[in-house]
């Protein structure tokens, strides 16, 4: 469930808005979207495990919250990161 340290660089490569970052708004709901994909996978074969569904529903929430602060901060920048993670509803 948790993200490879490749995987993870990878996603901060992409999503960084400047050399050093790895904590922008934009990092962490890429971050957040790779291990909800990754839960989603999970409970395919695994249905009744509880307790990660928990887990994933904060996950959502906390990445919700976080596209909700760029929204308000910076419409671009959220219309940005819908496109390159395809969250559209």
């Amino acid at each position: 469930m948790v993200l490879a340290k490749e995987q993870k660089a990878k996603l901060i490569d992409n999503f960084k808005v400047h050399s050093r970052d790895t904590g922008s708004a934009e990092v962490q709901i890429a971050i957040l979207t790779e291990r909800i994909n990754d839960l989603g996978e999970h409970f395919k074969s695994h249905k009744k495990d509880l307790h990660s569904r928990r887990g994933l529903l904060l996950l959502v929430s906390r990445r919700r919250r976080l596209l909700k602060y760029l929204k308000d901060k910076d419409m671009k920048k959220y219309e940005k990161i819908l496109g390159k993670l395809s969250l559209r509803k």
